[in-house]
C-alpha cells in the first residue's frame, strides 16, 4: 500500500510543479505567491512519499491532500488538480487496506507454499 501511496504523492510532486509553471506565464497571482504555494505543495508531496513508513506518514499525507485542495483558494486550478489527487489518494488507501486485510485472512487461513528446489 505504501508503495502506491507514495506513487500517488511523487506524481502530484511534480503534476505541482509544472502546473506552477504553466501558473506562472499565464496567471496573474504574483510569482512569489505562485511559487510559495506550487513550489511549497511539490516540494512537500516529494517529502511526504519518503516519510509514509512513519507512522505518522499517511496521516500527513491525508491532511496534504486537503491542504492541496484548500490552495485552489490561491490558485483555482489547484481545486481540479487537488480533487483529482485526493481521489487517487483516498481509492489507493481505501483499496490498500482491503488488500492488506484480504492477504492477513488468506495467510491464517492456509499453510505455507511447499518449497520447490530450483534446479541448476
Amino acid at each position: 500500500m505504501r508503495g502506491i501511496l507514495a506513487a500517488v504523492l511523487v506524481f502530484e510532486g511534480l503534476v505541482i510543479f509544472f502546473a506552477t509553471l504553466v501558473a506562472l506565464d499565464l496567471s496573474d497571482i504574483d510569482h512569489a505567491t505562485l511559487w510559495s504555494v506550487g513550489g511549497g505543495g511539490a516540494l512537500l508531496c516529494v517529502l511526504l512519499a519518503g516519510f509514509l513508513r512513519r507512522p505518522w506518514g499517511i496521516a500527513a499525507g491525508s491532511v496534504l491532500q486537503v491542504a492541496v485542495v484548500a490552495a485552489g483558494f490561491v490558485v483555482p486550478a489547484m481545486f481540479v488538480l487537488g480533487l483529482v489527487f485526493a481521489a487517487l489518494w483516498f481509492v489507493a488507501l481505501h483499496l490498500g487496506r482491503k488488500v492488506e486485510r484480504l492477504q492477513a485472512s488468506r495467510g491464517a487461513d492456509e499453510p505455507p507454499p511447499p518449497v520447490v528446489p530450483h534446479e541448476s
